[in-house]
């Protein structure tokens, strides 16, 4: 068996478990785009909506494999056509679309990010990679390079290489990694002033809420819990935990009929975030993915 041979056939066995694949080229590269695309330069013609440039998201409807991430396929007669055929010949190895099979890759590049993952990350499968490992969690979500030192997210949009099947149980992908793409902006701790504060603080009640399904103790109560959390993080962390919060309180409301004030208690947490030293368009915008982040009816 060659080595072309040994990536096609792992390439098509990923492929039967739904798992989206590409080939790469030495290097880690994926195969430059075909004929028809190369030329383009945002320019055009395209022939699939000029990938070249990533603006337009979307699997790539070329022939040949092109647009790196957005080629990846789970069909195997794309896989073993004539067209791909000179891709396999150059490849060096396999890749897939994590966020294509609905997973998402924690790639941690040196022993200090693999450290820190097992002291702070809920333990999953595990593949040991060239230089350090990668943490693969079943759900998927934003990608983001340089979350921390060494660690990338991959998932939606980009490709991951292939290193094997790892060992462990794949857990279901925990909001600890999807904070991490929350990032601080710098602010100085302990300070007695914030750069900016709201100038009209949100208040939550039930005229706000008319279809929650909850009581005013109910929401108040977690609300309360969630700006406790957010006014102890004095020093770092805010951001990320005005993240989380909303995220909860949202997930909270994924059975109302809706409106249940969701907005009023984003204010909420985006003033106490303000009131703590965060910046207040990053503290919106935290709050904003927190609650995009869970699919609710309510507003």
């Amino acid at each position: 068996m060659t080595t072309t041979n040994g990536h096609l056939i792992t390439a098509l066995w990923l492929a039967g478990l739904d798992l989206p694949v590409m080939p790469l080229r030495a290097g880690k590269l994926p195969v430059g785009n075909c004929a028809a695309c190369t030329s383009s330069n945002g320019a055009g013609p395209c022939q699939c909506g000029d990938r070249p440039n990533m603006k337009a998201a979307g699997p790539c409807q070329c022939p040949a494999p092109c647009h790196a991430w957005a080629a990846a396929t789970t069909d195997p007669t794309v896989l073993t056509s004539p067209a791909w055929a000179r891709a396999w010949q150059q490849a060096g190895a396999v890749a897939y679309h994590p966020g294509g099979g609905g997973f998402t890759v924690v790639d941690l590049d040196n022993t200090a990010a693999v450290a820190w993952a097992h002291q702070t990350l809920p333990a999953t499968r595990t593949v040991p990679t060239t230089r350090g490992e990668h943490w693969i969690y079943r759900g998927a979500m934003q990608s983001a390079n340089g979350v921390r030192p060494g660690i990338d997210i991959k998932s939606l949009m980009v490709y991951a290489r292939w290193y094997g099947p790892g060992t462990g149980e794949m857990t279901v992908l925990p909001d600890a990694v999807r904070a991490l793409i929350v990032k601080e902006e710098t602010t100085r701790p302990l300070r007695e002033e914030v750069d900016s504060s709201s100038p009209a603080r949100g208040t939550w009640d039930r005229s706000v809420a008319t279809g929650c399904r909850h009581s005013d103790t109910f929401i108040r109560t977690g609300l309360h819990r969630g700006l406790a959390r957010v006014a102890a993080c004095r020093e770092q962390g805010a951001g990320s935990t005005a993240y989380g919060v909303a995220r909860f309180l949202a997930k909270q409301h994924t059975v109302c009929p809706g409106p249940c004030g969701l907005n009023a208690l984003g204010q909420q947490i985006i003033d106490t975030a303000v009131s703590v030293g965060v910046p207040e368009a990053y503290a919106a915008r935290a709050v904003a993915n927190g609650f995009s982040a869970v699919a609710v009816r309510a507003s």
